[in-house]
């Protein structure tokens, strides 16, 4: 068989590599076009990956604009209720620490006051004057000229004797036509002997009621702290025992409780004195013999026991309708406490992004907000609570510097954006306090709050806390417009306000220091307040008992 020649074998090996490069190529062609439908699949799925991030975003964000409007809604209604409940309240609170007829504080308010001062002066070392006054001939002129003029006679008698006094000072009307007058501070007996004479001077001027002229007369008894009693309810006995005294003496007198004071400092008898009660008589149209008849002035013991019963009785019911009213008021107060923080919370959830960790943050607000509230809804409506007008108090080791750096994380907005200064100083070591943490925090958030409220902008402000044997004395001290000397021994009232700091802050009811003395004397502490006059700062020391002593160190400041 003959050989095949060179040139056709290069043409076979020619053709043979041009099939194959071809099916390569095919093959090359095939895999393109399959890397390039992957591709397309994969950008597929990045998109449909991208959208359902959108979608879930979106959704994420609807949920939690709906649920920011529902938060808000219900921050609002919570508002309304508490707002409303604080109105109620406040309400019901004035008219019953008030003697409806003559708008003087009655027996309860009076009582308080008169514990206050007299803590005050124990504290100062001042005297105090208790001053018990009874209208002579009231009797008669209530049976005779109607009770409609005998009630005018009343509230004539009531803005005549607080024309007289300062305003520090407090008239009450005891009951029936009996007063009761606190003088906050005197410097001497022969004050109190002079506010009286001007007392006895003004009931006697001569005053139209009705169709008739009526010049009223008075018989009073004065007692003085420290040196007649230390206590409030032996001064009031004491004053009431010298005004009968006075009385038996002869009508429109005074005396004092020491006879020695009295002899030297009664006023004598003048003739416009002895002419009193014949001008009277005259003015009135009435016998000689019926303006001084004998049951006036002595009672039978049957008729004294129930009537002393009676007053005790009313007393103890007004006490305790004070304390119901003194506890649903704070309970109301403290209602919006949490309000503020759950608001400014619901309003920065408008502008978090799901992937940011203030979200975290802001739910914890919310949730602490809510639970604090929901606290306080079961305090107002466990009914064993408000006979004692005392929150419940959940009790355990609290660390006192933790509580005192919440209160000022909570208050410095307020103070920055009033551009003051608040230094804190803290001793170094622990602070160990047996109380209720969520109370302890509430007792200085509203010290700082009040010194922020009434201290200018640019002012200073400061939080310091002194370790002493077992105790710790924490001071909120602030150089803004000062307490008066009037204001002072009332300063913890309930709805007590001085009309010159409605300038400074709006929406106030005189609450929250009422709140902080009740809180720190569930603690077993005392708060005083301190200040040297109008527009010369204010203090406030807050004293607790320690769980345990902490180790001596000095201060460490911090601003």
């Amino acid at each position: 068989m003959p050989r095949p020649s060179a040139a056709k074998f290069d043409a076979v090996s020619k053709q043979h590599d041009e099939r194959q490069v071809a099916a390569a190529t095919r093959r090359l062609v095939l895999l393109n076009e399959k890397a390039d439908g992957l591709r397309a699949e994969l950008l597929r799925l990045r998109r449909e990956l991208a959208e359902a991030q959108r979608d879930i975003r979106a959704t994420r964000g609807a949920q939690l604009l709906e649920a920011n409007e529902q938060l808000v809604l219900a921050t609002l209604r919570a508002q309304t209720i508490a707002e409303t409940a604080v109105h109620h309240e406040e309400e019901l609170a004035r008219s019953s620490k008030r003697d409806t007829l003559t708008g003087t504080p009655n027996r309860a308010l009076m009582l308080d006051r008169l514990e206050t001062a007299v803590a005050m002066a124990r504290r100062h070392g001042t005297r105090i004057a208790v001053l018990f006054l009874d209208l002579d001939h009231f009797k008669l002129i209530n049976d005779t000229l109607g009770h409609a003029v005998g009630d005018e006679v009343l509230r004539l008698a009531a803005r005549r004797l607080e024309s007289v006094v300062r305003e520090s000072d407090t008239v009450s009307r005891h009951g029936g036509d009996e007063f009761l007058v606190v003088l906050a501070e005197i410097s001497k007996a022969s004050d109190a002997g002079l506010i009286a004479t001007k007392m006895l001077s003004a009931l006697a001027t001569p005053a139209r009621v009705g169709d008739h002229v009526l010049r009223l007369s008075a018989s009073l008894g004065i007692a003085i702290y420290p040196e007649d009693a230390d206590d409030a309810a032996t001064l009031i006995s004491r004053a009431d025992a010298a005004m009968y005294r006075s009385k038996r003496r002869g009508r429109g007198r005074f005396d004092f409780h020491e006879e020695e004071i009295a002899t030297a400092c009664s006023p004598t008898p003048t003739k416009a004195d002895a002419a009193q009660q014949p001008a009277m008589r005259d003015e009135m149209t009435l016998a000689e013999h019926e303006l001084v008849p004998r049951d006036l002035f002595e009672a039978d013991e049957e008729f004294v026991k129930p009537a002393l019963t009676a007053q005790e009785l009313e007393a103890h019911a007004e006490e305790a309708h004070r304390r119901q009213i003194k506890f649903l008021a704070m309970v109301a107060h403290e209602l919006h406490n949490p309000l503020a923080p759950i608001r400014t919370a619901a309003e920065l959830l408008k502008r978090v992004r799901t992937d940011e960790p203030l979200l975290a943050r802001l739910q914890e607000i919310i949730e602490r907000g809510v639970a604090h509230m929901s606290r306080l809804v079961d305090d107002l409506l466990d009914g064993s609570r408000v006979s004692t007008g005392r929150f419940r108090l959940e009790r355990s080791t609290v660390e006192m510097a933790g509580v005192l750096n919440l209160a000022v994380e909570t208050c410095r907005p307020a103070m920055d954006a009033r551009r003051q200064h608040l230094t804190l100083q803290l001793p170094p070591g622990t602070l160990r306090v047996h109380g209720d943490s969520v109370r302890l925090a509430q007792i200085f958030i509203n010290l700082l709050d009040n010194a922020s409220k009434y201290t200018p902008e640019g002012g200073e402000i400061a939080l310091a806390a002194l370790v002493l044997d077992q105790v710790v004395t924490i001071t909120v001290s602030d150089n803004g417009i000062g307490i008066t000397a009037g204001a002072l021994p009332h300063i913890f009232d309930l709805f007590v306000q001085e009309s010159r700091t409605l300038a400074f802050h709006i929406g106030g009811l005189g609450i929250g220091l009422a709140v902080v003395r009740d809180l720190v004397e569930a603690h077993g502490g005392t708060v005083v307040a301190r200040s040297a006059g109008r527009d010369l700062g204010a203090d406030f020391v807050v004293t607790l008992p320690l769980a345990d002593r902490p180790a001596a160190a000095d201060l460490r400041g911090v601003t």
